[in-house]
């Protein structure tokens, strides 16, 4: 890209967009491509253009435009769908519901290039259709082509970006407490557990309410399974006074424990588990009473068959603590963000 004088430009070629603003008209007077002629220069004068930026061959520059649809191109999404640049970015626009995955470290990396400026959503993000998941540009008019080929290798096998659809599940839900099988009192679980599949595509094949008896809460799990079930939440038990079963049924049906409490609140003594390939949720009474808990933080990451592992578990520590505010506005917070 070089400046020169409109008056020298003449046969010339435009490397960007020139905007009238007059009567009420706000747009394009010239094109990027444009070539100059002699009887534009008193129209660029008269639009305060004494100078224009104009393309030079083989310098090894790309355009703002350019580099937005190669960025694009590196980091494809299925589920999802990049617009056309416009004022040299494009964005990442949810074709579908899912979770949005980044790479962050790889985000990092493509970002401390020089003139790229890459901004998403953050890493682990339930989304709608329609939401807006990346912004792509770089900072310039043009760049360097070695900037835009040196993030394009740091992409090459690897997924920056990613959308994750949910997928079918089918629950079985295991409710633990004397004073709820005698009938002393009533459940409350099983409502907010059917409200909340309702956000997903979830098959519920049974909900089965045991006493404090270790032998009921296996059995009434593996009931479950049986049944087709592929996803195991239970409820009841969760804390660690010595007569709270559910850790240990859950450890006697034969499945790994990631983690029986997580550094987040409300929902710190929440376990996670997995039978195989079925994941296992322990759940904490705070379900019940709040409308927000980690048991909604991970929910969509279980129907987009991510797997948990401790160290992911951990980094909840950072966002952990939910706000408790009066009108909960969950995901689009800072509570679940890992």
């Amino acid at each position: 890209m070089k400046k020169v004088k409109v008056e020298e430009a003449v046969g010339l070629t435009l490397c960007h967009d020139i905007t009238a603003m007059r009567d009420g008209f706000k747009g394009a007077a010239f094109r990027r491509g444009h070539v100059i002629t002699e009887e534009d220069i008193p129209k660029l004068l008269d639009l305060g253009k004494r100078m224009v930026f104009i393309w030079e061959e083989n310098a090894g520059e790309l355009h703002e435009e350019d580099c937005a649809r190669r960025l694009a191109a590196m980091a494809s999404v299925e589920g999802a769908h990049y617009t056309e640049p416009s004022e040299g970015k494009v964005l990442l626009m949810a074709d579908t519901r899912g979770m949005f995955r980044v790479d962050t470290a790889l985000l990092q990396a493509i970002n401390s290039i020089g003139d790229i400026t890459i901004s998403t959503l953050p890493d682990h993000y339930p989304v709608e259709a329609g939401a807006r998941l990346a912004s792509m540009r770089i900072v310039p008019l043009v760049t360097q082509e070695a900037q835009i080929i040196r993030a394009e290798e740091l992409c090459r096998g690897k997924k920056l970006l990613d959308l994750k659809p949910y997928h079918p599940r089918k629950l079985g839900v295991v409710i633990t407490g004397s004073e709820i099988y005698t009938g002393r009192i009533q459940d409350k679980f099983e409502p907010v557990v059917r409200a909340k599949m309702k956000q997903y595509p979830c098959e519920i094949v049974g909900v089965t309410i045991c006493d404090d008896n270790l032998d009921m809460i296996v059995e009434a799990a593996k009931a479950h399974l049986a049944a087709g079930a592929d996803f195991l939440v239970f409820t009841g038990g969760m804390s660690v006074d010595p007569d709270d079963l559910t850790a240990t049924a859950i450890r006697q049906l034969g499945a790994e424990i990631v983690t029986h409490g997580l550094p987040a609140q409300p929902g710190n003594m929440t376990l996670v588990a997995y039978l195989g390939d079925v994941p296992i949720l322990g759940v904490p009474g705070a379900a019940i009473s709040m409308p927000t808990t980690m048991f909604d933080v991970l929910l969509p990451q279980i129907f987009a068959g991510d797997r948990f592992t401790k160290r992911e578990l951990v980094n909840l520590a950072d966002g952990g603590l939910c706000q408790l505010c009066k009108s909960c506005h969950f995901p689009n917070c800072t509570f679940g963000r890992y």
